[in-house]
């Protein structure tokens, strides 16, 4: 609720962040995990950069990196944290290495909707959650929910998948959560850039692939490689990027321009989802013109994935005390949320998978 009550002066920080003495003019670097010119996943960085620089009249400018062109993707937390750049925008699942409980700020298999995940972010104390995680692991950064999709799909097989066992042994890229899942059940997961990933396939260097959703998995060219495309994508319901910002350039900006920066992701997030539910449905179409096969995982087998998720967050929760508190805060957040999404929703067997 903190965070909310920060936007209401959004107004008042157009006014002083323009022609102001008093605020500082800001030249931010800002690298980014994802291309630009990506829907919904790297599009959000870029208008975010062109809006603080309009928005506050040029006092506000943000350099945007593409990938590998000044860091290396994976690296953006810690050269922000460090002070190398001003900020980064990332996926920042890709951290949880370092920081256990991140992954349930980026993606959550079985996991919260798009808009239910924003509600329990900006309402139900995330935001706030989110800078504790950071600073209980030594990072000196503010991070600002910046960005989010809805599900990815389940990923790019050269087979379908049938049964639990036809992970076992499968080389794969997945990401987050839904990768130490697959570990579980025998799989060889690997991660890497969606930059690498069509060539990976190419080589056979792996054997299939999640990366995001079909408007974005379609400007990546994997159906040019493989032909089984899997839904729904369970490991990942809602995507969260973030923009990263070091703690010590956050503390020297004025209240105004703080609000100009909350306020220009919490449109950036807006957008981002709205880009990509308005793309995917006519990519998806256009795939099985292409040969795809744009399968459904049997149900039988989402229910034994979902059991072993339950197993694999009760592991982590278990093994690091911001994961457990992250992990229960959003737990009891879904305890009421879901008495509201049951019955306020239509339910999804009304219509077929097609809408008729």
């Amino acid at each position: 609720m903190k965070f909310v009550k920060s936007m209401v002066g959004v107004a008042g920080a157009l006014a002083l962040c323009t022609g102001t003495a008093v605020a500082d003019d800001l030249r931010w670097k800002m690298p980014v995990a994802f291309s630009t010119n990506l829907p919904g996943l790297g599009s959000p960085a870029a208008w975010v950069a062109d809006n603080l620089t309009t928005a506050s009249d040029g006092s506000i400018q943000v350099r945007v990196y593409e990938p590998g062109k000044l860091l290396p993707a994976f690296d953006i937390l810690q050269a922000v944290s460090d002070g190398k750049v001003q900020a980064g925008y990332t996926w920042i699942g890709y951290d949880q290495g370092k920081v256990p409980a991140i992954p349930l700020f980026a993606a959550v298999p079985f996991g919260m909707k798009p808009w239910a995940y924003t509600a329990w972010y900006y309402y139900g104390g995330g935001h706030e959650l989110l800078q504790e995680v950071y600073a209980n692991k030594g990072f000196k950064v503010h991070a600002q929910l910046c960005g989010i999709i809805g599900p990815e799909t389940a990923g790019w097989y050269a087979e379908p998948i049938e049964t639990l066992e036809d992970y076992e042994g499968l080389k794969i890229r997945f990401a987050g959560l839904g990768g130490k899942v697959l570990e579980k059940l025998g799989a060889s997961v690997t991660m890497m850039p969606g930059g690498e990933l069509f060539q990976a396939l190419e080589k056979g260097t792996i054997d299939a692939t999640e990366f995001s959703m079909p408007a974005i998995d379609q400007i990546l060219g994997f159906d040019q490689v493989v032909k089984y495309n899997l839904f729904p994508g369970w490991h990942q319901q809602f995507t969260a990027q973030y923009m990263l910002i070091n703690e010590e350039e956050w503390a020297r900006t004025t209240d105004a321009q703080k609000a100009l920066v909350e306020a220009s992701c919490t449109a950036a997030t807006t957008l981002g989802l709205a880009e990509g539910e308005y793309k995917n449905g006519k990519v998806l179409q256009e795939f099985q013109g292409k040969g795809v096969n744009a399968d459904q995982i049997p149900t039988d087998v989402l229910k034994e994935l979902q059991q072993v998720t339950q197993e694999v967050l009760e592991e982590e929760a278990a093994k690091d005390a911001d994961f457990k508190r992250v992990y229960e805060s959003q737990q009891a957040f879904l305890e009421s949320y879901s008495v509201w999404d049951k019955r306020a929703y239509l339910p999804t067997d009304l219509t077929g998978p097609d809408g008729e």
